[in-house]
């Protein structure tokens, strides 16, 4: 009888964890990044004001440099631009990544 009273509790308990699990929170829009508006800046020098510039016309929330021959790591995000430059600074791409 005791062990039924307990199962039945512990029952009911992980019933309401998976409950309050249910309620689903409505989901922040998801942010998309677009290197095709920011392709004119290949030839330009690596700059805080050309981030600015990258960041605000991608749409990206975020930018990642690479430099020649840099490790980078090969996860999607559809939030991040991708600026590769050459060994001067110079921006020779614009992917999102």
């Amino acid at each position: 009888m005791i062990r039924t009273v307990a199962l039945l509790a512990l029952t009911a308990a992980g019933a309401a964890g998976c409950a309050a699990q249910n309620k689903a929170d409505p989901l922040p829009p998801m942010v998309e990044c677009d290197a095709n508006r920011v392709l004119d800046l290949k030839g330009k020098p690596r700059s805080p004001a050309v981030e600015a510039d990258a960041l605000a016309r991608s749409g990206a929330k975020r930018i990642r440099w690479i430099e020649p021959g840099a490790a980078v790591t090969m996860d999607f995000r559809v939030d991040r631009l991708n600026l590769h430059v050459d060994k001067t600074g110079t921006i020779t791409d614009a992917r999102c990544g």
